[in-house]
């Protein structure tokens, strides 16, 4: 549940995005709370992954608008407060890179232009390593990491910047159940900060029990917006946010697999 005060961190209304004139989202309503961590769920092609690219500005929307700290999109300026870990990326690149490397890269929105890394930065970056798990590997090159382990790198960079706001698209996607239990793990020191977290999820799995609520989308729309869903809604009916009736199928349970894609 929420556990700060302020603004929300997320405000989305009558938001809609088009892609190549074909509409992907239409007339999205959503408001996530400080402190809350919301697991944005729903079948391939929902429209999951565009509704959080709209929120952190790498797609324009068509329609409506987005507030993120009460602050409309095109006047916010504060994007050390937002972390974002994109859908599954490498970490390892052309250009050899230690893990400390490319965690340090994420204090870059805390820092001055060409100013050295303080001992502030270097002790955020410590930390975030640490809390995911690798603080043994922390001098080990990102490319002879597994690709759970190298998620868990970028979780760290996103970590390292400190944000209020941490945005992840599918970050389990593909990766075995042991790493999977360390990404649960650090965001649930995340978490415990007060730190609100929206999640993209292809299946929940081990950060079921952190979700404080579940939002369904169906068709480009939110079907469902409510507390997360358990084993007895596996085949249910839900009742959309419109107030009418859909059956929106597989989504019943957080840890049913809920497909990637949009």
């Amino acid at each position: 549940m929420p556990v700060s005060a302020g603004p929300p961190p997320v405000a989305v209304r009558g938001g809609s995005v088009a892609i190549g004139g074909r509409p992907i989202l239409r007339g999205i309503e959503l408001t996530v709370e400080p402190g809350e961590f919301v697991a944005l769920m729903g079948a391939n092609g929902s429209g999951k992954s565009t509704l959080v690219r709209a929120i952190t500005g790498l797609l324009p929307l068509t329609g409506g608008a987005v507030d993120l700290f009460g602050t409309p999109f095109d006047d916010f300026r504060d994007w050390h407060r937002v972390g974002y870990v994109p859908q599954r990326p490498s970490a390892a690149s052309g250009v050899p890179a230690t893990v400390w490397e490319v965690v340090a890269s994420g204090r870059i929105t805390r820092r001055r232009l060409f100013r050295p890394m303080s001992r502030q930065d270097r002790q955020a970056v410590t930390d975030a390593i640490d809390v995911v798990g690798l603080a043994d590997r922390a001098g080990v090159g990102v490319s002879q990491l597994s690709g759970g382990q190298q998620q868990r790198v970028l979780i760290a960079r996103a970590l390292a910047g400190q944000p209020d706001l941490l945005v992840l698209d599918e970050p389990t996607a593909g990766v075995d159940l042991e790493n999977q239990r360390a990404l649960a793990d650090a965001l649930a020191t995340f978490k415990d900060r007060g730190a609100t977290i929206v999640l993209v999820a292809h299946e929940l799995g081990p950060m079921a029990p952190l979700i404080d609520r579940a939002v369904v989308m169906r068709d480009g729309r939110i079907a469902y917006d409510g507390p997360a869903l358990d084993e007895e809604d596996a085949h249910g009916h839900h009742h959309p946010v419109d107030g009418t009736h859909d059956h929106v199928p597989h989504v019943g349970s957080p840890l049913d697999g809920l497909g990637g894609g949009r």
